[in-house]
């Protein structure tokens, strides 16, 4: 079939490399266009126009598919099918008209639970045992399309976070998108529509997001420490600087003394030394942290070089 692929980050990858290896012929790239990034704020390339480009794949960067120009540059790549994963933006319907067997998305959640930007993040915090794909025909909403196929995922590894989940779902998604593509082509397959009543919708992160509030328990901040990795990290302020936390666990109820919101203790003395925050239930343990501006370290590095902070109170 001949496609034209929309993605931008390195996790699509593995759905275009499965599009390419399964024999379909991808037309074109369409990625977001080059961002200022860094101390210098210089121009840097989406990861997929990169890929692209080494495949030998004509990319295309529109700023936007208002005014009809991008969409005509699509069109003129005449694609049976659109392919669409974590492209970034909600696709307009002038473009969706463009194929003649609509466009297909990726989408890491088992719909209609946790539509929107956000969705690894969202099954992380709302505690959700199992998460999965779902392969999807867009619609002028956000994620409300009728479902072609969908799978489950194995249960959520406890020390899972979206950093390591996105990249594994976006991997089981391009598998399952091409069985989805080729039993759509043929018309063996028919849309199922999502049931409006089980919605829940993520939002988009933001760096506010990432501020912990010890007030809220232990397993809660626990789930957030995982969903915010990589973006926009779990963090706290200690004397003026940040501080990320980077990998948590609570602590057995029956392995400490309960400990004030926001009061930092050490546990462990000796080689296995380590810091504990109170909660407003239950005590957070941290195996790992991140002074801004300075490497992740392990809770014993960071004592060594900030032993202070045993017997602070961190805001909440």
């Amino acid at each position: 079939m001949r496609l034209v692929f929309l993605g931008t980050p390195e996790y699509a990858a593995p759905v275009l490399a499965a599009l390419l290896k399964a024999g379909h012929q991808v037309a074109g790239v369409v990625t977001q266009p080059d961002k200022p990034a860094g101390r210098r704020r210089q121009p840097e390339a989406p990861p997929m126009k990169r890929v692209g480009r080494q495949m030998g794949i004509p990319v295309l960067q529109p700023a936007s598919f208002r005014g009809g120009e991008a969409v005509a540059q699509v069109a003129a790549l005449a694609p049976e099918a659109l392919v669409v994963a974590a492209y970034g933006k909600i696709l307009p319907p002038a473009l969706l008209a463009v194929p003649p067997l609509g466009a297909l998305n990726v989408h890491p959640s088992l719909l209609p639970r946790h539509r929107g930007p956000s969705p690894v993040a969202a099954a992380i915090l709302e505690g959700d045992e199992v998460t999965g794909v779902t392969i999807m025909l867009l619609d002028e909403g956000m994620d409300t399309g009728p479902i072609l196929a969908q799978e489950a995922t194995p249960p959520i590894d406890p020390g899972e976070t979206t950093e390591t989940m996105t990249p594994r779902l976006f991997l089981q998604g391009a598998t399952l998108l091409v069985q989805a593509l080729e039993a759509w082509e043929r018309g063996e397959t028919a849309p199922r529509p999502q049931i409006e009543a089980l919605a829940t919708v993520s939002h988009r992160l933001t760096k506010e997001d990432g501020e912990l509030d010890f007030h809220e328990p232990a397993p809660t901040l626990w789930r957030r420490v995982r969903a915010y990795q990589p973006w926009p990290g779990a963090y706290t302020r200690w004397e003026g600087r940040l501080i990320k936390l980077v990998a948590t666990t609570p602590a057995r109820a029956d392995s400490t003394e309960p400990v004030a919101p926001g009061h930092v203790v050490g546990i462990r003395p000796g080689a296995a030394a380590a810091l504990a925050i109170g909660t407003g239930s239950g005590v957070l343990e941290v195996q790992q942290l991140q002074m801004e501006g300075k490497r992740v370290a392990s809770a014993q590095e960071f004592l060594r070089g900030y032993p202070g902070i045993i017997g602070a109170r961190l805001p909440s």
